[in-house]
């Protein structure tokens, strides 16, 4: 299948949005590569990825990540305050609701007549107003929007994971969302970009979405953490720590239309990504994919309105 190309704004991002917004963008890197583990060994990426039988909801009730290091999200970030155009939450993190986040939710009005909601996993491991400014789209086009942070970031409680467990902070977000008054349960989005792309694409192997739009995702971990070592806190010498945190080692598991994204100035949809795709659509659930015109940073503010196009198909 060729990627289609259509035009986007190709806008910068808010000044706000930092480094780390860049992960998912990394260079690709050969499958022999070598990955560092804990105590001085080392890993091999294996030649083939996995195709885990199962699916990843029952997997993840059975699977614990264990962290070699227990560490906050690793970008700096101020302490999280109350948005332009949105208002200050917290929700219960998963997957017990033990911890105390802070998300931003876009204003509106409960009636009657139940709205669509999206929620966006922001790139990078921290959130802030740069962030925030790129959901007006989805509130001008009638959604109701959910921006949270996750454990570790912004100062705030907990561990960070690579991952793992922010995607139950994800999840426990999702349904912080769809119990809202006046939110239409049958129309909860979820879209994301970055490090949230990544966690999009987990999150909706998890559990039922309407539809779903990774932007710029990562979906194997192995090539995450080559390049980015130093976040490498699990252990690694357990494959399946890795296997847990790739989604196209789970692509029959998807339980949602998705439509993945991705700017032409950035690593392109390499076999990976088609690897993914022919999983998922080999247990006949729809995914396609996109190129907009622009940067790993700059695709996002026409990433939000071509993620609007795909939602309203199902809204």
């Amino acid at each position: 299948m060729t990627d289609r190309h259509v035009t986007s704004s190709g806008s910068v991002l808010p000044s706000r949005i930092t480094r780390r917004s860049l992960l998912a963008g990394a260079a690709g890197l050969s499958m022999a590569a070598l990955l560092p583990v804990p105590g001085g060994a080392s890993l091999i990426m294996p030649e083939n990825l996995p195709l885990e039988a199962g699916d990843y909801a029952e997997a993840r009730k059975r699977f614990h990540t264990h962290l070699l290091r227990k560490i906050s999200a690793p970008e700096k970030s101020s302490p999280l305050g109350t948005p332009d155009g949105g208002t200050r939450v917290t929700y219960p993190g998963g997957p017990n609701g033990s911890i105390e986040l802070v998300a931003w939710l876009s204003n509106y009005t409960p009636s009657k007549t139940l709205k669509p909601a999206v929620l966006f996993l922001h790139g990078g491991n921290a959130t802030g107003d740069g962030h925030w400014a790129l959901m007006k789209p989805y509130w001008d086009a009638g959604f109701v929007v959910l921006l949270p942070s996750f454990r570790g970031e912004n100062g705030q409680k907990g561990n960070y994971s690579g991952f793992y467990d922010e995607t139950a902070d994800a999840l426990a977000a999702a349904s912080y969302l769809e119990n809202l008054p006046g939110i239409d349960q049958d129309r909860l989005f979820l879209a994301g970009h970055s490090n949230g792309g990544t966690l999009s694409l987990l999150a909706s192997m998890t559990r039922k979405f309407r539809a779903s739009v990774p932007i710029s995702a990562g979906v194997n971990s192995w090539r995450y953490f080559n390049r980015y070592s130093d976040e490498l806190c699990f252990d690694g010498s357990n494959q399946q720590e890795f296997i847990m945190r790739s989604s196209v080692c789970f692509g029959p598991s998807l339980k949602c239309p998705t439509l993945l994204l991705r700017g032409t100035e950035e690593r392109p949809f390499d076999a990976d990504h088609k690897l993914l795709m022919e999983r998922v659509r080999s247990a006949g659930m729809q995914i396609d994919n996109m190129l907009l015109n622009g940067t790993h940073n700059g695709v996002v503010p026409g990433a939000v309105v071509e993620s609007i196009r795909f939602f309203n198909q199902f809204a």
